[in-house]
């Protein structure tokens, strides 16, 4: 018969083993799949996007960003048709789109320098942001010659180039940014005023073309990138939105019980041990 000691213990163990039994299926799962989102920047045409030959967007707007859909790792025929128009009369596509395990990307339909349809896939810096820091990337996608981006008036990513990108984490906090260029003062696109969010990564596309004049800028911001703070901790800091933080103090507490729960079995038992 289990002492009501021995039950607790085996009671405490198979509380551990579900909290891992409910944590590991979704870190497989994020390491099998792909988060894709998908930004229209060519100007003047929506468009269908079908993937594999089924419609996945329908009268995709341009400037618009979609998504993120979750996708196996694999090769995708990714093709986009004027609204519809079957997959086989596409106006842009790849029938060759890697998509790796485990990454956040962002696949953009829009213009080359000489103006012409493209499709560029980029992968995401999903990595932790420190506290109070905001992440800022800056893609150039669209039909013009390098720019220089400028944040305060000040060049921050100079000499930017068709289908590069920059990126830096900034403190947190409004920051106007315009693009001119690159090595004059000619403003092409802004001044517009960016909120960047602790925590959050807020990718700017550069689109359309500039001979035709019908540049513009979309962005898509990913959240919940907070990192813990480098100092101990006075309140919950948004910790909240991270699942480790979820899941890691029920972790170490099962495990406190677990230990003492041990330490007392093992005196116990050598109580009982003693000779009388």
């Amino acid at each position: 018969m289990k002492s009501p000691l021995r039950s607790l213990a085996l009671l405490a163990s198979t509380g551990l083993l579900a909290t891992l039994s409910v944590a590991l299926p979704g870190i497989a799962a994020a390491a099998g799949e792909s988060m894709v989102s998908v930004v229209h920047g060519i100007p003047g045409q929506p468009v269908d996007v079908y993937v594999n030959g089924k419609k996945t967007l329908d009268n995709f707007q341009p400037a618009a960003v979609a998504g993120p859909l979750s996708l196996a790792a694999g090769t995708y025929d990714v093709a986009l048709t004027k609204p519809g128009e079957a997959a086989t009369s596409a106006i842009l596509e790849n029938k060759s789109l890697a998509v790796p395990g485990g990454k956040n990307l962002s696949l953009v339909a829009h213009l080359d320098t000489g103006g012409k349809p493209a499709l560029t896939a980029f992968v995401n810096d999903t990595a932790k942001i420190a506290a109070g820091k905001a992440r800022l990337v800056v893609r150039h996608t669209a039909a013009a010659p390098a720019v220089d981006v400028r944040a305060g008036g000040k060049p921050a990513f100079p000499g930017l180039t068709n289908p590069k990108e920059a990126m830096a984490d900034l403190p947190a906090g409004t920051v106007s940014a315009d693009v001119t260029l690159a090595g004059t003062g000619t403003v092409v696109l802004g001044p517009k005023d960016l909120d960047l969010a602790a925590g959050t990564s807020t990718i700017v596309y550069a689109i359309g073309s500039a001979d035709a004049k019908t540049l513009a800028l979309t962005a898509q911001t990913i959240k919940d990138l907070g990192g813990a703070p480098s100092s101990m901790p006075t309140g919950t800091g948004g910790l909240a939105a991270d699942d480790t933080a979820t899941w890691w103090p029920a972790l170490s507490v099962s495990g406190v019980v677990l230990v003492l729960l041990g330490i007392v079995l093992l005196f116990r038992r050598r109580a009982e041990n003693q000779p009388r």
